[in-house]
This record gives structure tokens, sequence and C-alpha cells, in this order.
């Protein structure tokens, strides 16, 4: 071979070389930000294993759409719809007042994040603790809110299940008033949906406090975990919850042209993902009932361009409510606060911290580049 074929020959490997490594290096780029980037595509958590769905028309209950709906899952924080309304029964036949103090015990206060932070023997009204509740969904007032009501949090849950057989959610059982993980707290979509319905048509009088953005109290101003709150035409409530064991969920409810639906969502790897497919799922039944009053039989599955639900495998498998230390029932994100004051006595406030599964996998990241070489 020739000096010149030599560099020719050589010339062209490194060129080769050089298109491998740059093909690599924009594989590499592209799985990074795949590992960081939020589902683009509510149709994507279809396959994933905790998904669940279900979108109900409140009136009627009628059964819009539904994937999963019977698999058993955690509920995480949407557990606190039940204790709120025992709470509200309570009020209701004169046994709880709004002004009633509600004092933390030191089971109360233990309870993990996310939380109010207030010690032992600090108390608030029954009408803080609904509002604390329901935006900042603090486990330490739900324990402390059951304990008022019957004393322990064992017996209150106790109440909570037989609530919920009376409402025919014969698939869901409570151990706690949080939601916090326990093997035996689960619950389904379509008994959620049940719930929630429950809720709006028992206790109107009380819904509009799931329907608060934020809360302020003693100079801190709490958001609602339900970022669809002025966002999503006619949504007003209802109540989102988020552990490693259950993924991201929400309760939703919107009301629109005098019809209301319900719609839940269990399972999703984040809270934008969930808020999306809830938007999706929400505003397809909406239009599901607008072509029906033009004679046109629609489906919400066709609607988001999916195969409809009777011809879908049911990839989920029932899943149990094994926590880990890492899980806590909380959501992005509160800013640290010197202290919370209330009823006497200052505590510090404990940050939330908020875990995002993501299919990103380094070992097929690094698969692929030795792929490419």
């Amino acid at each position: 071979m020739t000096a010149r074929a030599t560099t020719i020959a050589g010339d062209h490997a490194d060129r080769s070389l050089g298109h491998r490594l740059a093909a690599s290096l924009i594989l590499l780029g592209l799985l990074i930000a795949s590992a960081f980037a939020q589902p683009a595509d509510a149709r994507s958590l279809l396959h994933l294993d905790k998904y669940a769905a279900i979108v109900m028309d409140a009136d009627s209950n009628e059964v819009l759409y539904a994937r999963n709906p019977d698999a058993a899952r955690p509920p995480a924080s949407i557990t606190k719809i039940m204790t709120l309304m025992i709470a509200f029964e309570e009020i209701d036949a004169g046994r709880l007042n709004l002004d009633d103090r509600v004092y933390f015990s030191a089971t109360a206060a233990s309870q993990p994040p996310s939380k109010l932070g207030i010690g032992k023997g600090g108390w608030i009204t029954v009408e803080q603790a609904i509002r604390l509740l329901t935006t900042k969904s603090a486990n330490d007032v739900a324990v402390a809110l059951a304990e008022r009501i019957e004393g322990t949090e064992v017996a209150f849950a106790q109440r909570m299940t037989e609530k919920a057989r009376s409402l025919g959610m014969n698939a869901t059982s409570f151990y706690n008033a949080s939601g916090l993980p326990h093997a035996g707290h689960i619950t389904t979509a379509r008994d959620l949906a049940t719930l929630s319905s429950a809720l709006i048509h028992q206790f109107p009088h009380y819904y509009a406090y799931f329907s608060a953005q934020s809360y302020t109290m003693d100079g801190q101003t709490f958001p609602n975990h339900n970022r669809l709150l002025g966002e999503l035409v006619g949504l007003d409530g209802i109540k989102t919850g988020f552990t490693n064991a259950a993924g991201f969920t929400l309760a939703a409810s919107a009301q629109r042209d005098g019809k209301r639906l319900i719609a839940i969502v269990l399972g999703a790897p984040s809270s934008a993902a969930r808020n999306e497919n809830i938007t999706e799922l929400i505003n397809s039944g909406f239009e599901v009932l607008k072509q029906r009053r033009y004679g046109r039989n629609t489906t919400v599955a066709s609607f988001m361009k999916e195969p409809e639900p009777s011809v879908v495998d049911l990839w989920s498998q029932p899943a149990t409510a094994q926590g880990s230390a890492l899980d806590e029932d909380a959501e992005p994100t509160f800013k640290p606060t010197a202290s919370l004051k209330s009823g006497g006595v200052s505590q510090p406030q404990e940050l939330s911290r908020a875990y995002a599964f993501t299919p990103f996998s380094t070992s097929l990241m690094f698969q692929s580049y030795a792929w490419l070489r």
C-alpha cells in the first residue's frame, strides 16, 4: 500500500470513528434528557404497572372510561377525603364544632411529612384542620383529628372502613387517617369514584373547602397540591396524593354546562403526568357528553386516541401498599420557615420531599453506547 493510500485509509477510519462517536454522544444526550423530561403523552401511562383510572358521570354514576378500575391500589392522601367526610358527619350531628380544639398527641406529632410540625400538646381548631388537610395534606393533622373524634387512630380507621362498606366500597380497607403506607391500606379507582361522588352529594355545604387554592395560617401560606385548581376549566376539587408505593394520585371533579364529572388517576410517575392525564380524561369526558347531545355516540378513549378499554390488556397486577422508609405523602414544594405557631406551641416545620419515577436506565444507555461503538 502506498503512503497516499495509507493516509486515505487512515482518514476514512478517523472519520468513521468520529461519526460513531458523534452518534454515541447524541444518543447519550437523548437518553439523559429522557431521564429528566416529564411525560409528554398521557397515553404513555397505560403501560405502567401502578396505573389505574376511571371517569364517571357524577349525576348518573355512568362510567365513561376505565383502566384497571378494580385493581387494588394504595390511595395515598386521597384517603383524607374519607377522614374529612367523617369529620363532616360529626359536625352535622352536633358532636363537633368548627371552633373546637384539636390537640396533638405524641403519636400525631411524630407523623412523617407532609406535616404541619406542631409538637405534642399544641392545638389547632377543627376548621383549621379541615383547611390544612385539603391544602397542605398534613399527616399529623389527620391523626390529631382522628384522635379527637374516635380517641385513637385505630378506632377511627375502623370507622372509615365501615363507612366505606356503607357506600358500597367493598374493595377498600383503611388502616390510618392519612394514607401513609400500610400493607392492607388499599382501594380501587372505582371505589374512589364512589367516595368522591358521596362527598359531593352528601356534603355539598363543605365541598368548597376542596376548592381553595391556598390557605394562610399564622402568617404562612400553604398552596393546594392540586395545581389544576384555577387552571382546568370547571375543576373545583378534590384531593391529591403521593407515596413511593402509590405513585402520584388524584381524585378530581369538574363541572361544565350543568354536568359534573369525576376522574380518578392512580399510579402516575409524576405530578405533571398525572395532571396531564386528568386534564385529558376530563376534557374528553365532557366532549363525549357534548357529542351525545347531537346524537353522536363517541367514547373517551376515542378522543384520547387510545385503544378501547375492552381490547386493552390489563398489564397491571393488584398492588400492595408496602412502603419504604422514604415514603412520604407529599409533593413539591414548600420553602422552609423558621417556625409555625398555634395554640402557644412553636415547632420547626419539616420540608416535604417528592420522588418521581423514571423509565431511564443507565444500563440501557451504556448498552446502546457499546452497540454504536
